[in-house]
């Protein structure tokens, strides 16, 4: 398959393909005696389990090392549960900062609203806050 077709089938940007192939998670395609890349039918399914991956928050880096381990599932689910709850840790983290973050924007934006028309805002004042 030419590189538009995988990209239609697969969902993706064309440039998406040959970024994949850049940095190494998708091989090296075929080229036709015209310069055009041959793609193999496996390859539709490997960007749809690279954009599925990606979806769940998995980075390139750790997709690379769930292609690998793709092989042979069942014998390596130890590393691929071991990679999947270090993902879990890091969304939990973000949880975390992302509500802390909430709580004070709200904050900063219940002390604005309550706050006299004369004063700054405390909302760019924390923004301007300089640190020593």
């Amino acid at each position: 398959m030419r590189i538009g077709e995988v990209a239609d089938k697969a969902a993706v940007n064309v440039q998406t393909l040959r970024y994949y192939e850049r940095t190494g998670l998708l091989p090296k395609a075929n080229r036709r005696s015209s310069g055009y890349r041959e793609y193999a039918a496996e390859t539709v399914a490997l960007v749809r389990f690279i954009k599925n991956a990606q979806e769940l928050g998995f980075t390139l880096r750790d997709i690379s090392e769930l292609i690998a381990l793709r092989t042979d599932a069942t014998k390596n689910r130890r590393q691929v549960s071991k990679l999947a709850s270090r993902k879990i840790e890091d969304v939990e983290r973000r949880i975390r900062a992302l509500t802390a973050m909430r709580k004070t924007l709200s904050a900063l934006v219940t002390a604005c609203e309550k706050g006299t028309s004369g004063q700054p805002c405390p909302i760019i004042e924390a923004l301007d806050d300089e640190q020593d």
